[in-house]
This record gives structure tokens, sequence and C-alpha cells, in this order.
């Protein structure tokens, strides 16, 4: 259905979108790239099958789905240049915007044109693979929305949600890499302290924590069942459980997603 996509900004997620888009486009399919750093858009097209380099006005003028892969603070900049060429436009188009914070009919509003809009919630893993992309959309079809979640699917876990449930679903899968990195990196130094090498420590914290995520998906099992299967009564591991409960891991957890949530609203307010 997409047949021309445009990625205005290749950072971190617009660069991850963009890989999973080259796997997932339809045969013929262009992806066109901008950033404003252009080596950056250059190094990326490279690296890519179907990816030519751009600028944000050929994709705001040419393209059926365009990714809006800018910072919230930066986006009504960005949309007050692009404003006049989509209001030029004819036929149909999509914009798609990752910025934190910021709904469907905003970004329609800033644009200042009666497009469709989806906004979706990535996380980095999708670079790899093995992300969650969440999605929802405002006036696009059923069909708009199917093509999305196809061509995004080689990111990993892509699902759809309700708009007022996409700021808390971002704030446990979109922030949650670096909760997972910090608890990996805590691990291997705990590791390190006992004597392993660290090279051995992080490659054994990282495979543990993928086992264990994998564990969770594909048993269907609770958490907390899992983590009594692996607590013998009187053994070494409840002893550890007991260690992070007593400071409080549990409660920290939570509360760096509800921070994450509320930082999520403020910017939206702030826009």
């Amino acid at each position: 259905m997409y047949q021309s996509i445009g990625f205005i900004g290749t950072g971190n997620m617009g660069s991850a979108l963009a890989r999973a888009a080259d796997k997932g486009a339809e045969e013929g399919a262009v992806l066109y790239l901008a950033n404003r750093t252009p080596a950056k858009a250059e190094k990326l097209a490279g690296e890519l099958t179907r990816a030519r380099v751009s600028t944000n006005g050929e994709i705001a003028e040419r393209c059926d789905l365009i990714f809006l892969g800018v910072k919230p603070q930066m986006m009504p900049g960005v949309l007050e240049e692009l404003a006049p060429v989509l209001a030029a436009r004819t036929g149909r188009f999509v914009l798609a915007t990752m910025a934190a914070g910021l709904s469907c009919a905003r970004i329609r509003e800033l644009a200042g044109v009666d497009c469709p809009v989806i906004r979706l919630m990535p996380n980095t893993p999708a670079s790899i693979g093995a992300g969650v992309v969440q999605y929802c959309g405002l006036e696009a079809s059923g069909e708009e929305l199917d093509a999305f979640a196809g061509l995004l699917a080689p990111a990993g876990l892509v699902d759809r949600v309700p708009e007022n449930l996409i700021d808390a679903a971002s704030a446990v899968s979109g922030c949650g890499p670096a909760f997972a990195y910090l608890f990996i990196e805590a691990l291997a130094d705990g590791g390190v302290a006992c004597g392993l090498p660290r090279d051995k420590a992080l490659a054994y914290a990282a495979q543990m924590a993928a086992g264990s995520a994998r564990m969770v998906l594909e048993s269907g099992k609770h958490p907390g069942a899992l983590k009594d299967a692996v607590c013998s009564p009187g053994g070494t591991t409840i002893q550890g459980v007991r260690t992070l409960e007593e400071r409080g891991f549990r409660g920290a957890a939570m509360d760096a997603v509800i921070a994450a949530y509320e930082k999520t609203l403020a910017l939206g307010k702030k826009d």
C-alpha cells in the first residue's frame, strides 16, 4: 500500500524504524531519508536496500507515509516549515509521529491539514527485530493501519492500543530498555565483585535477562510463579530476592515507570 515512505529524522529511533521498514515494505517501495545532519542519512541509506537520501520538503511533497522522527520540542518548528507543502497536496497521505506526549490531534493541528495521523511509540531494540512498537490512529483507515503494522512487523512486537494508553505503554517498553540495561550492568558488576572476569559477567547477565524474558513470553506463567520456581527453600536465590525487596527494588522499578509517564504527560502540556 505504501510505495513511498519518508523518514524526517534518522536518529536512533528513526533509523531503527527505517531498518524495519526496509525489510517490511512491499515490492518496489522506496524509502526516503532526511536528517539535519545529512551524513547520518547518507550512512543509513548505504546500509539499506531500498533507501535514498532526500530532504524534508521532498518527503512532505511526495511520500504516502511520512515518519516524523522529531523531538517534541522541535515538532512545531518542523511542521510549520512543512505545512505549506502538505497543504498543497491533493492525494491522500499519512503522517506518523513518534514524539512523546504529542497527540494525533495536536500533530494534525501543527501540520495544518486534515490528514490521517498514526502515533507510534517504538523502542531501540526494534533496530535488531526484538523491539516493541505500540501505535494508534486518527482517521486512518483499517487498511492503512494494517499496512502500517505489516510494514513495521520486522521490528518485533507491533501492537495497536487506544491513544489514551499509549503514554503508559511508552513508559514501560519505550523507556524500559534503559532500566533493563541498568539492571544487567548492576548484575555484571556484582559478578565482578565476586571475582568473575568482566566479559563473562556481562555475557552471563545479558543472556540470563534474555532467557528470563523469553520464559515469561513463551510459558504464559506469571513472573511471580517463575520467580518462585527458582527460589528453593533455604537456598541462595531467596536470600538475594530478600535483599532486593529490602532495598526497594520493586518499588523503585514501579516509580521509574511512573516518573517516565508523568514526564511524557508534561511534555504534551508544554507544547
